[in-house]
């Protein structure tokens, strides 16, 4: 897979997009990775162009760094920038999220429910098809499946007392991360989308929001979220400005 953000790519995509959409305007249009080739100025710039021509209204990010992000934005309004934040994934809370807050972004948290970890736990891995993705993902290894499986446990016992689902527990704990968050839990049956939209109703204190980040602590989640193959936040550094001027 490769990752483009030279202006030429971003303005093709982004029409592109409206052709196969029959759209002419797009509400939230996002560069989904950072190419670490190209300053993210001229990302965004050629984003700004976007936006001026009407062809999009809001800019995203995701997976971007603080720093690659507090760039961004000082060309352009970032609307939204969107990470991957659950119980088991808190890594974007010391830096990204403080961030965001600072420059009134809003927060969208993709893989909420841990890839589907906190519905079913380790008995997820069972279902996956030989192509699915997460066969690679580091947490659904053998190795790390068990010691994770223990999190899931925990976290279902304490749905139980609460009279709701481990997986709405999870989401639970996202939507009480804030008014700027907006959650996106991935469905394809219309039973789970209805109880994903009943876990607005399950209400959390402040010792049971620390009773679930004790279960899924740095120390007790094994293994990395994606494997080395994949780019993430830590990876999306880009070349200054500058550097590309004097090339």
């Amino acid at each position: 897979m490769e990752i483009r953000g030279d202006p030429a790519y971003v303005r093709a995509a982004c029409e592109g997009s409206l052709r196969r959409l029959g759209v002419d305007c797009v509400d939230l249009y996002y560069q989904h990775r950072i190419d670490k080739k190209v300053p993210i100025e001229l990302t965004i710039g050629e984003l700004k162009k976007l936006v001026e021509e009407g062809k999009i209204k809001y800019i995203g990010l995701s997976e971007a760094s603080a720093s690659t992000i507090r760039r961004a934005h000082a060309v352009h309004p970032i609307t939204a920038v969107q990470l991957e934040w659950s119980l088991w994934s808190r890594d974007v809370e010391e830096d990204i999220i403080p961030t965001c807050r600072e420059l009134g972004i809003g927060i969208v948290a993709y893989s909420p429910l841990g890839r589907g970890f906190f519905s079913i736990g380790a008995k997820l891995v069972d279902s996956l098809s030989a192509q699915d993705f997460r066969k690679l993902v580091p947490r659904f290894q053998p190795e790390n499946l068990e010691k994770n499986a223990e999190i899931f446990d925990h976290v279902n016992a304490m749905a139980a007392r609460k009279g709701c689902t481990p997986s709405q527990l999870a989401l639970a704990w996202v939507h009480h991360q804030g008014s700027d968050v907006c959650p996106i839990p991935g469905t394809t049956k219309i039973e789970n989308f209805n109880q994903n939209v009943a876990a607005l109703s399950v209400k959390l204190t402040p010792e049971e929001m620390a009773e679930l980040e004790s279960y899924a602590s740095t120390d007790n989640v094994q293994g990395d979220r994606y494997s080395q193959m994949f780019s993430t936040w830590k990876d999306s550094e880009t070349p200054p400005l500058s550097s590309w001027k004097t090339e």
